[in-house]
This record gives C-alpha cells, structure tokens and sequence, in this order.
C-alpha cells in the first residue's frame, strides 16, 4: 500500500477535529511533575471521557457519518479502549454500537463498554481476530466499521491531544507519546510538527510489541509473529500503514521499554501525581524513568489511558 503526502492530516483537520470535539471532550490540562524532572509536564489522558484518549478519534469519526449511516450502527474491534470509546460516542449521538473484544479482556473495560450500553462480542486474542469478526457483522448487519487507527478522521481526533499541548504549552521542547496501532503517536506528532516545528516527538513501544521500531528498520510496517506485555493497548502485531507514514514525515524516534519499568512507573504515577494509570498510559513515564528517552525541558509526557480495575491493579503491583 502506498501512502502519499495528500494522504497525512493536516493542520486543518486537526483544527476541524478540535472544533468538532470542543463540547463533548474533557480538555486535559498539564501537570507539574517535578519528581520525574525540571520542567516536564504530564497530559493526564485517563481524565478524558471514557478514561483514555480514544474518545478524540472516536467522536470525530462517528459525528461526520451521515445520519442513515448512524441508524444502522457502528462495530468497533478493540483491547478496550476503543470500545469504551466507540461505545460512548454512540449512545451520546444516539446510535447503536456493537464491540469485539479479546477473550482476555480486562474486567474494567469490558465493563466499561457494557455500561455504555454496547453490545460485547469476544473473539480470539489477536488483532486479526477482533477484526475478522467485526468485518462479518459489518457484512451481516450493515454496520460501519469504527477503524482503532488507521484512519485520517481517527488520526485527526486523536491529534487534538497534541494540538492542546502546542496551545498551552508554545514553547515545547520534547514530547513523549504511547505506540500501539500508532493513532495517538501519529496525531500527536503532526499535531505538534504543524504547530511546534522544532519541538521533538518521541515514541515509546512496549519491548515486547515493537511493531514501530521492526517497521522503521524495514521501511515498512511489519507484522510481528506475536506480541507480549502487560500493555495490552499496546499489543497491535502490525503497525498501520496510513500511521506509519505519519510517523516517518514527523516522529524523531522511538525507544523500547520492559514491562517491569512499567510497573515502576505505575506506582510513582499513584503516589506522586495521585494519578491511576494502566501499563499503557504509564508507558512513557517509564522511559523517562528509565533514562530511554534524550529529553529538553520543557517536555510533556502524555498518559494516555487509566482503564484498570482494582483487583488488575493490584495483580499488576504486586
């Protein structure tokens, strides 16, 4: 698949995304955290609605479908986080929504999703998995596929986290962001390239699922034979093709960091911001944490999600 320049978001969509998103989504704010360094600064995405930053994409995919489109329902494959947020999206633009899951979902976003009142279905484990199902009920009802990201409206919503960095903080220096399917890291990223030019977007993958870092090396995505870590958001085997070559136009690099320094960062998260972050929102508090990451003040370190359960919180901790 070959992907062009006409193909990346624009500033424009960015900007026509935030408009859209201005009276449903939470605008997260930024936060001091002196305790991880001088001048960095936290964009605390479990405070977004449906407790990480996939609402953004969600919303702005969904509220452009015309209304006969809307009637016939939107499905959504997903870990979690894109459920609970296609989930939400749809009960507020009043439309039905069915979710694939994997049979090892967490409780927390299962059911997330279930009092959002979608419809859950659970296939397999694997990304392949959800998809397939999904794209039988698309054939078998009619529904529209709600992509988790690789999608320009997708891109663009998720971008508008970046878009608020660019705008509360103007003179941004490093951003750290989350890579999974890459929506958030590739939104990001142009977000602050268009806006901040000279600021540096950083990546951060979990070393079990490095599906970014094998595809830079490639030159194109690769499909990885299998992914492992307890940053189940994080666990797409295949980085997306429209994603990926948003990250080559605008990320500077990506950095690998082990399930362990996760659980650190967990825990410093709760106990010096007071903030409940799930491995992969804490991922890149981990990479500082672990000196991964060459950083300039003032730096933001996006979380981008807090969706775990007490008892996964604590089998996680230890």
């Amino acid at each position: 698949m070959t992907t062009t320049a006409s193909d990346l978001v624009s500033k424009g969509d960015i900007d026509a995304a935030a408009r859209a998103l201005r009276d449903v989504a939470v605008r997260t704010p930024l936060l001091p955290a002196p305790w991880l360094g001088e001048g960095i600064w936290l964009k605390p995405e479990m405070l977004q609605r449906g407790g990480a930053f996939k609402f953004r994409g969600a919303y702005n995919f969904l509220q452009r479908l015309d209304h006969d489109v809307l009637a016939r329902g939107v499905v959504a494959p997903s870990s979690g986080n894109h459920a609970q947020a296609v989930a939400l999206a749809a009960r507020l633009l009043g439309v039905p929504a069915t979710v694939v899951m994997p049979t090892t979902v967490t409780t927390a976003k299962r059911a997330g999703a279930e009092r959002l009142g979608a419809r859950i279905e659970l296939a397999g484990i694997t990304t392949a998995d959800r998809m397939e199902r999904a794209l039988q009920i698309v054939r078998d009802e009619g529904a529209t596929l709600v992509p988790p990201y690789d999608d320009p409206f997708i891109i663009a919503g998720q971008g508008t986290a970046g878009l608020e960095i660019a705008e509360d903080l103007p003179d941004v220096a490093t951003v750290i962001v989350p890579v999974g399917g890459g929506g958030l890291s590739a939104g990001v990223a142009a977000a602050i390239k268009l806006n901040r030019p000279r600021a540096r977007v950083i990546g951060v993958e979990p070393a079990g699922a490095p599906k970014l870092s094998r595809a830079r090396a490639a030159g194109r995505p690769v499909k990885l034979e299998r992914t492992e870590s307890i940053a189940d958001g994080l666990l797409a085997v295949e980085i997306g093709h429209l994603t990926f070559a948003h990250h080559e136009r605008h990320l500077d690099d990506v950095v690998l960091v082990d399930d362990e320094a996760m659980k650190r960062a967990m825990r410093q998260l709760l106990d010096c911001a007071k903030l409940v972050a799930e491995p992969s929102g804490a991922i890149t508090a981990a990479a500082l944490m672990e000196g991964a990451v060459a950083w300039t003040a003032p730096t933001v370190v996006v979380l981008s999600g807090g969706n775990i359960e007490w008892e996964g919180l604590r089998q996680i901790m230890g």
